[in-house]
């Protein structure tokens, strides 16, 4: 999972099931759907994905039935926790710097809170989530939102990892080396993390 690499200031978080979010960001009602991601094989996410989320959509590049915006939202709004989706439409946020895609229905973060409020349980989107916080630079928020989903997948080795780059972005190094440990001994092939830490001397090789 690649972090962002640009920096966008104004969003709010609407994290919780509020009522105050719930008016913000809208029903998860929808006139198809909406579908769980995480089912793919036992419903039809196809249907949506080939008319709506082409390679072009995805790559951020343009739409494929309307505005590059508008094909996301309809994805998103059959299947909230599309976490592809969920990754570009974040992605052409921070490229563009615009807190709302043209042609979306609401801001970046209401697709987030929709997916979280349809799927509680979806570490996925709530690292994704993090990717995009961090991005921001709201790495308070990206800490939460990590933490939360390596509770739900504590053996994902990239999850782990991104935590751990949060806690680091907060010079919490005991924490950042104590995620970075995890990731690798689950096989996380990058060592940019461990290397950053070997840089600040907070990097301890276990004993032999």
């Amino acid at each position: 999972m690649k972090l962002l690499p640009y920096l966008l200031a104004g969003t709010v978080l609407l994290t919780s099931t509020s009522a105050q979010a719930l008016n913000y960001c809208g029903e998860l009602k929808n006139h198809y759907g909406p579908l769980d991601y995480r089912k793919r094989g036992q419903v039809n996410l196809e249907i949506v994905e080939g008319a709506h989320f082409t390679p072009e959509v995805e790559a951020g590049i343009k739409g494929n039935t309307s505005y590059l915006g508008g094909d996301i939202d309809y994805t998103l709004r059959a299947i909230p926790n599309h976490v592809r989706a969920l990754a570009t439409l974040a992605m052409v946020s921070l490229r563009d710097k615009q807190v709302k895609v043209p042609a979306t229905k609401w801001p970046v973060e209401c697709y987030f809170n929709r997916a979280i409020r349809f799927a509680p349980d979806d570490a996925a989107v709530r690292a994704t989530y993090g990717n995009y916080l961090l991005a921001l630079g709201k790495t308070n928020e990206a800490v939460t939102m990590f933490t939360s989903a390596v509770e739900l997948q504590p053996e994902d080795p990239t999850i782990n990892y991104n935590t751990g780059l949060a806690y680091l972005r907060k010079k919490e190094y005991d924490k950042a080396r104590l995620y970075a440990k995890k990731a690798y001994e689950l096989g996380f092939p990058l060592p940019g993390l461990k290397n950053k830490l070997v840089e600040a001397g907070k990097w301890e090789e276990p004993a032999q």
